[in-house]
């Protein structure tokens, strides 16, 4: 079926932050000026709902270039191995005592 990708990595996370931020701030203060040039406080509000909606495509979804530092994860641990050596030690424990 669909191959499609529903996580991001940390440092993509970060970049997606940093983005939506400068994006949003951007609009903002765009749209304040212009809002003030036109004396319209309600062209300011769709300056700024425009670059939400710019942000939010472009940082919402996880795009490749949000997924390029992948995690590596610990290799798992045998619990038996490790219940199996913990109970001879804990015998070598009783039988010291």
């Amino acid at each position: 079926m669909l191959d499609i990708q529903t996580h991001m990595d940390f440092v993509g996370q970060a970049k997606a932050e940093r983005w939506s931020r400068i994006i949003i701030t951007l609009f903002g203060v765009i749209g304040l000026i212009y809002g003030a040039v036109v004396q319209q406080f309600s062209q300011t509000v769709y300056v700024l709902g425009v670059g939400f909606l710019i942000s939010s495509l472009i940082t919402i979804p996880p795009w490749p270039i949000y997924r390029r530092n992948p995690l590596k994860w610990q290799k798992p641990v045998n619990i038996e191995q490790k219940q199996v050596t913990s109970d001879s030690s804990d015998e070598g424990k009783k039988k010291k005592k």
